[in-house]
């Protein structure tokens, strides 16, 4: 852990630069899901506690570098104040007069907002200009934005070498956790891949394949690897002009000694519709006006096994259709069965990913996942081994 923590800083009096990610969603001007900002509530909380003066930078939507009024981030202010429970005051710039007198007016207990990053477009060129003229507002900068640690910007990289820095609650709960599953696991360590596409994933299933010990393959994914053994799967979603990309991964993970599973049978329906007419067949007897639209009762087993046999799970994407009935049941099984082991203390499970929060939630699964990654981008560019440029910074600081 080359990177510090709040415990390890002096914030006593301090104006403590606090880089947050609170891009939530908002309809008619009010949010309408606060999981992001519940998120960075630690955080502030422990600065405040401290003696340091939060001030938030964050960014909104994609406004590319001008003035765009609706991606203004004074609405979020109500909600921050609900969930901090104390007095959040807003600055019309993140730079500049507004910004420097919003900051010499902050009290003692208050936290102050600053208007949306991106309204420079220095801010996604990571401008040196730009990120002294916000480091020039602080005395600490804290990085509490894992999930927009994969972009080299201003604001989560360049000011990371102006100031003393740390990492926030949430980034270092994030590290911590990709750090125990993929950096120096537990073994055997299985991962799921899951999602529609080969090609949206060639550079995680490469070092997937290096790294773990077991990988199960699904969704709309798993079809390019039958086609990649011969197998005729119908009209199912799959990449025909990526098998012979598919055979190499399974070459690579056959030298490395890590194991593919892929489902052994598989649900297949003529419609993609909720409680289409379906059966269940051997995953090399798909009909050929059917499509595969998630994997069979055999192939749960033998996930489940796999899980029973592993220490240690990463889970990005599901096995199937799971938004519609009754084509989520292999991923609502394969979720209970990992949640059901990591409650036991059996296993160390780490998913992360859109797709994946929405499916382990429908699964009622996510709450006894040791842990569940708020971050899209940076937690697949993480589990591709690619270097984060918010991290990279804080380490070398």
């Amino acid at each position: 852990m080359a990177w510090k923590t709040l415990d390890e800083m002096d914030l006593a009096g301090k104006v403590v630069l606090t880089r947050v990610d609170i891009n939530v969603p908002v309809e008619d001007g009010k949010v309408t899901d606060t999981t992001r900002i519940d998120k960075i509530v630690p955080t502030v909380k422990d600065i405040l506690a401290k003696g340091g003066r939060p001030v938030l930078l964050a960014h909104f939507g994609r406004p590319k570098g001008k003035v765009v009024p609706e991606m203004s981030l004074a609405p979020l202010v109500p909600a921050l104040e609900a969930a901090l429970g104390v007095s959040v005051n807003f600055a019309t710039d993140c730079i500049g007069g507004p910004a420097k007198q919003a900051v010499a007016a902050l009290g003692e207990g208050e936290v102050l907002l600053l208007e949306n990053t991106r309204f420079h477009a220095g801010e996604e060129k990571n401008d040196a200009e730009l990120a002294a003229s916000m480091g020039a507002l602080g005395e600490v900068y804290v990085n509490d934005a894992f999930s927009a640690a994969h972009r080299a910007h201003a604001s989560t990289e360049g000011i990371a070498h102006i100031l003393p820095a740390a990492a926030g609650r949430l980034m270092e709960a994030e590290l911590k956790a990709l750090e125990a599953a993929l950096g120096a696991p537990v073994r055997p360590v299985t991962a799921v891949v899951g999602g529609a596409k080969v090609s949206t994933k060639l550079d995680l299933l490469g070092n997937l394949v290096t790294k773990v010990d077991n990988l199960v393959i699904g969704g709309g994914m798993a079809n390019t690897f039958l086609v990649a053994q011969g197998v005729d799967v119908g009209k199912s979603l799959a990449e025909h002009d990526m098998a012979d990309t598919a055979k190499e991964i399974l070459a690579k993970a056959d030298a490395a000694g890590c194991k593919i599973v892929l489902p052994s049978d598989v649900v297949v329906a003529r419609e993609f519709k909720a409680n289409a007419a379906n059966e269940t067949v051997a995953a090399d007897a798909c009909p050929s006006d059917a499509m595969i639209l998630d994997a069979g009762p055999e192939a749960v087993a033998e996930i489940a096994r796999t899980f029973e046999a592993s220490k240690t799970l990463i889970w990005n994407g599901p096995l199937g259709a799971f938004e519609i009935a009754p084509f989520d049941t292999a991923t609502n099984a394969a979720a209970a069965k990992a949640a059901d082991l990591t409650e036991a203390g059996k296993l160390t499970s780490v998913a992360g990913g859109g797709d994946t929060v929405a499916a382990l939630n429908k699964a009622g699964a996510s709450a006894k996942f040791t842990y569940i990654s708020t971050a899209g981008g940076a937690f697949l560019e993480w589990m591709e081994g690619k270097t984060l440029p918010g991290v990279a910074a804080l380490e070398k600081n």
